[in-house]
C-alpha cells in the first residue's frame, strides 16, 4: 500500500517540517558528493552501531569509540534515493497535521525524542550487530503514532496495485496505520530469527518510534479549546482516541 495523501489540509504551513525535510535533503546531497569508502567510515561514526554500546571496550578497540550523538544525527542519513524520498513522503503526508496540534517547536522535539527512543529500542533488539543503522524512520514512525491517536478517522488515500493495475482505495486512518504496524511487528519478530533469514531493515526502531509517538504525544499538544470549523473527517474527533 503506498499512501498518497491524507483528506485533512493542515490548518497552518507546517515549518518545522519543511526545515526538517530540507535538512534530509541538504545531508543526504552532501551524501553523494563523498567517495564510497570515506560514505562507509561516515556511516559508521554517525550511524548507530549497536555493537558500539552494548560492548563498548570491544568496539573501541576495533575503532567505535562510544558516542552518544548518533541517536540524533543518524536521523539525517539516507541510504539511498528511495530511502529518503519514501521517508520524506511519509512525513510530508502525516506531518503537517500533527504539527497543527503541537505547534513547530513542540513538533521538533516531539520528532528528535522519538527518534532516539527509536534508536535505544534498535540497540536494544540488535545487541550484536556491527551494521550501522541510519535514516529518519525511527522519529517518523513516532509522527505516525500521533497521527493515530490524533486523527484516527481520517482518511488516508492509498495506491494498491494489484497486478498491473493501480487501486485507489480511501483507508481510515486507524486502519492503515494499524496495519502498516503489524507489518512492521511480524516483521520485527521475524527479524529475531538467526542472521541469515533477516533483511535490513531496523523493524524494531519503526516499531519503538511508533508506540514512543502514541504514549508521548499527550505531552506534546498545545492547549486547545473545542474545534469551531472541523473538517469532515475531524468530526467529533478533534482528540481522536484521547477526546474521551
Amino acid at each position: 500500500m503506498i499512501p498518497l495523501y491524507d483528506t485533512i489540509p493542515s490548518r497552518n504551513t507546517p515549518v518545522a517540517m519543511y526545515m526538517l525535510i530540507l535538512a534530509n535533503a541538504l545531508v543526504f546531497f552532501l551524501q553523494l558528493e563523498l567517495p564510497q569508502p570515506v560514505l562507509e567510515r561516515f556511516f559508521h561514526q554517525f550511524g548507530i552501531v549497536p555493537y558500539r554500546y552494548t560492548h563498548p571496550e570491544l568496539a573501541y578497540f576495533l575503532g567505535m569509540p562510544l558516542n552518544y550523538w548518533p541517536f540524533l544525527t543518524s536521523m539525517f542519513l539516507h541510504g539511498g534515493w528511495l530511502h529518503i524520498v519514501g521517508n520524506m513522503w511519509t512525513l510530508w503526508i502525516f506531518g503537517d497535521n500533527v504539527e497543527d496540534r503541537m505547534g513547530p517547536l513542540r513538533f521538533t522535539l516531539f520528532y528528535l525524542c522519538c527518534g532516539v527512543i527509536a534508536g535505544i529500542v534498535h540497540v536494544l533488539t540488535n545487541p550484536n550487530s556491527t551494521v550501522p543503522t541510519i535514516g529518519a524512520s525511527g522519529a517518523i514512525s513516532g509522527i505516525m503514532g500521533a497521527y493515530f491517536v490524533l486523527y484516527p478517522y481520517s482518511r488516508v488515500v492509498t495506491l494498491v496495485p494489484i497486478l498491473f493495475y493501480p487501486v485507489f482505495v480511501a483507508f481510515p486512518a486507524v486502519v492503515y496505520l494499524g496495519i502498516w504496524f503489524l507489518v512492521q511487528f511480524f516483521n520485527g519478530v521475524g527479524s529475531l530469527l538467526p542472521s541469515d533469514q533477516v533483511g535490513g531493515i531496523a523493524w524494531w526502531a519503526h516499531i519503538g518510534g511508533f508506540v514512543a509517538g502514541m504514549l508521548l504525544c499527550p505531552f506534546f499538544l498545545r492547549s486547545r479549546g473545542p474545534c469551531p470549523h472541523c473538517y469532515p473527517d475531524e468530526y467529533k474527533t478533534e482528540l481522536g482516541w484521547l477526546q474521551w
